[in-house]
């Protein structure tokens, strides 16, 4: 256990925020300027933003604190991960709920490899030109969700711009691979925008995920700063073609705050994912992953969640998720039953 907790520690993408004992600082404190080390492996994983000036990293507030991972149970589920040659947004995101996650065996897969064709101001996933698809993928991840003995899993990936589908048939055949061993095993899928891939929406939706989720990220005013390789409505119109295929799909979306938005625009968010019949939406805070990437302008407070819940349960939502480390598929299996009973009170009603 020792040697998986040095491996963290000298990781230079340095994922988590550490328990420590405090200190006499101020919340607001910047940290000190990044190593030389740690400045090549972020030019490493990526290099469109090597030219950019180093953006200051706030102290996290009080609120925002995780337990470093390394009990048996997080040491299983890696060494599964690590077996089956697996990619989890877990690690490449930078996931700050990745020890709770891994010690109850629940880690999101992200296919089609490690490497996105996209550069996001928010993200921490390398980029650069992918790999060829790996044929064996949809098996490797079906062997490793039957291991876990996991009853509802999440399935993501990197943008794959360069393929003619956009990666649109791995995600079915990742998909079959699952039900074809576990079949008792809902499904849910994190997916890309395909943008400009005609036909691939459909390819996913007639592989029959339990819940299509697909993130907005953020507000449209923030698009062209921090998701410039995206268009605000072409998500919103895609998560309305999953229900049109398909209406007994949940749809799910989410997005992260404190990248200089406004409350107002929150709102209307909302109420362009409701036009769309999303069920389900996420609210985390942003938290920033490197000192080339987006800034955090605002860290929201806990009070401020729990007012973007109220109001979203209001505008019809489902199911609703809002809370400071709040991820897309953070506690996804227990939100996913919850989901599946308040769609049967709401028929029932």
């Amino acid at each position: 256990m020792a040697v998986v907790l040095d491996i963290l520690n000298r990781d230079p993408r340095r994922k988590l925020d550490v328990d420590a004992p405090p200190r006499e600082t101020h919340p607001r404190e910047i940290a000190p300027a990044a190593s030389a080390t740690a400045r090549s492996a972020e030019k490493a994983r990526h290099p469109e933003k090597a030219h950019r000036p180093d953006q200051p990293i706030a102290r996290k507030p009080d609120w925002i604190r995780v337990k470093a991972p390394g009990s048996p149970k997080w040491a299983e589920t890696n060494r599964i991960v690590r077996e089956n040659k697996l990619v989890t947004v877990c690690e490449e995101a930078g996931c700050p709920n990745i020890g709770e996650c891994w010690e109850k065996k629940h880690a999101t897969f992200m296919i089609m490899g490690d490497t996105c064709t996209r550069a996001c101001a928010f993200c921490n996933v390398k980029t650069g030109m992918p790999l060829p698809l790996d044929a064996n993928e949809p098996d490797s991840v079906a062997k490793a969700v039957e291991k876990l003995g996991l009853t509802h899993v999440v399935i993501t990936s990197v943008d794959r711009d360069d393929l003619a589908d956009g990666g649109a048939q791995h995600f079915a055949d990742v998909i079959n691979a699952i039900r074809a061993r576990s079949p008792a095993t809902t499904i849910e899928i994190l997916t890309p925008d395909f943008l400009r891939k005609p036909g691939a929406l459909e390819v996913v939706v007639a592989a029959r995920p339990d819940v299509f989720n697909h993130n907005l990220e953020t507000v449209p005013s923030k698009y062209l700063k921090v998701r410039p390789g995206a268009r605000y409505f072409h998500s919103i119109r895609l998560l309305q073609r999953v229900k049109e295929i398909d209406p007994s799909i949940f749809t799910k979306s989410g997005i992260m705050v404190g990248l200089g938005e406004e409350r107002n625009e929150v709102l209307q968010l909302m109420d362009d994912l409701r036009s769309a019949e999303v069920d389900f939406i996420t609210i985390g805070q942003y938290l920033q992953p490197t000192r080339k990437h987006h800034p955090v302008i605002r860290f929201v407070t806990p009070d401020e969640f729990k007012a973007f819940e109220t109001t979203a349960f209001a505008k019809g939502f489902l199911m609703v998720s809002s809370s400071p480390l709040t991820r897309s598929s953070h506690h996804a299996g227990d939100d996913f039953a919850r989901l599946k009973t308040a769609r049967a009170a709401q028929a029932g009603a």
